[in-house]
């Protein structure tokens, strides 16, 4: 994906704000696209983030990464703009502007100085409503991804990552790389391009966030000429639920590396779970809080096998893991697989500490500001508290939410997720002992 950040956007930021002084608003417009919105006014800054539910999962069978190449694509010409001229308005006016894909969505994301709103719009719109897919920008954007994809496969942590997610999801999309590989990647056609676009791209799938210098008077109005344009309603997100294959075993894909990459993985939980913030609050004890985890304690900060190994939730929309990684020398792969195993068990019978939870509290909501430091940012945290459900008052509750974590919740969904006889590991390398 070719990414084009305009620097004096980039340095355009808001002070970090306390999560209660954010506040979000409903903005209807009169064709009922419905946008939520953060009022900013002290930068001429404005950001949209917005998505598509369904995503690369909806790639069709040997051309994965069309979600990704539509992306890709999306900027690269509208209308009567040919790519050089979207592009040369782009970089003329300092308009920030991109689309990405992830299993489940196609995101877009625009950011502005308010005196070119109206431009900006209009540039989105066209994006949207008008993609061009001219033969000459598809072969460079096709080119381009191959050569990302060829020198990627030669990286043992993305050589890792697919073994890993394929072994999770061996019968089901998102065992797939949401990026495709150099074949598929050649197998999609400009009619596949055109056809995901108006299957995908419908407004009863949109979601819309907007923060900055401007008025809910003025956003409803942008709303309708930037979004109104696209069909009613998608084609159906047909993805299937499904659960992660474990089986609590070790596959091994044999490299000559003097060092091998392990991933470890296990059935999670949704955001929707009613247990999902204490799930959050035992990851950040467990092995998601860096150096104060008890993954890090043990593994790297007490034997010195690995920089780093992290633990952490990936929910999906119709899936669920909890899952880790460590890079290890070849001969102490076997160690530290047992290291996370008795960690993973030591929590599962015994909980957490009251001094953990307290410092795993403290932590959680005191980082939690860092993310309110630009339009851009906060942008992209409304969208996910949209897209998630979560509430238009999310900022507001967070903190009671993780507060009100008490050991024994710990301890009783510590028990319902932490099993290590499901807890499988795929390994990259030459490892000894297994």
């Amino acid at each position: 994906m070719i990414r084009r950040l305009i620097a004096v956007l980039a340095v355009c930021v808001l002070p970090v704000l306390p999560a209660n002084a954010v506040t979000i608003e409903k903005v209807s417009s009169p064709g009922g696209i419905e946008a939520w919105l953060v009022q900013d006014h002290t930068n001429p800054i404005i950001a949209v983030n917005f998505s598509f539910r369904g995503g690369a999962a909806l790639d069709p069978p040997g051309k994965t990464g069309l979600t990704e190449m539509v992306a890709s694509l999306l900027d690269e010409g509208a209308g009567d703009l040919d790519s050089q001229a979207f592009h040369g308005k782009l970089e003329n006016l300092a308009i920030s502007f991109g689309y990405s894909a992830s299993e489940d969505a196609l995101h877009g994301h625009l950011k502005t100085i308010a005196a070119n709103r109206d431009t900006a719009f209009d540039l989105l719109r066209l994006s949207l409503t008008q993609p061009r897919f001219d033969a000459d920008a598809v072969e460079r954007i096709r080119g381009q991804i191959q050569a990302v994809l060829i020198q990627e496969l030669q990286n043992p942590n993305v050589i890792a990552e697919r073994a890993f997610v394929k072994a999770m999801y061996p019968d089901h999309p998102y065992g797939l790389p949401v990026d495709g590989t150099p074949e598929t990647i050649t197998a999609i056609t400009v009619d596949d391009l055109k056809g995901w676009v108006a299957a995908h791209m419908g407004r009863d799938q949109l979601y819309v966030s907007v923060v900055g210098d401007i008025t809910p008077e003025q956003l409803t109005d942008l709303l309708d000429r930037t979004f109104g344009g696209l069909p009613a309603k998608a084609a159906p997100v047909a993805v299937a639920d499904v659960a992660p294959a474990t089986d609590g075993k070790i596959s091994v894909t044999h490299r000559p590396i003097p060092q091998s990459v392990v991933m470890f993985g296990q059935a999670g939980l949704k955001r929707n779970d009613p247990d999902w913030y204490v799930a959050y609050v035992m990851n950040h004890i467990l092995g998601g809080g860096s150096f104060s985890s008890r993954l890090m304690n043990e593994v790297r900060v007490k034997r010195g096998l690995a920089y780093g190994v992290y633990s952490y939730l990936l929910p999906h929309d119709h899936s669920a893991l909890l899952a880790g990684s460590v890079a290890t020398r070849n001969e102490r792969v076997a160690e530290s697989i047992q290291l996370i195993k008795d960690e993973w068990r030591r929590m599962a019978e015994g909980g957490v500490t009251a001094q953990e939870l307290a410092e795993a509290k403290t932590y959680l909501n005191g980082s939690f500001p860092l993310q309110l430091d630009s339009t851009e940012s906060i942008a992209s945290l409304v969208e996910v508290v949209q897209m998630e459900n979560l509430g238009i008052d999310y900022l507001n509750r967070r903190k009671a939410l993780i507060d009100a974590v008490s050991a024994d919740d710990v301890k009783r969904v510590a028990r319902r997720l932490l099993d290590t006889d499901r807890l499988s590991f795929v390994v990259l390398g030459d490892p000894k002992g297994l």
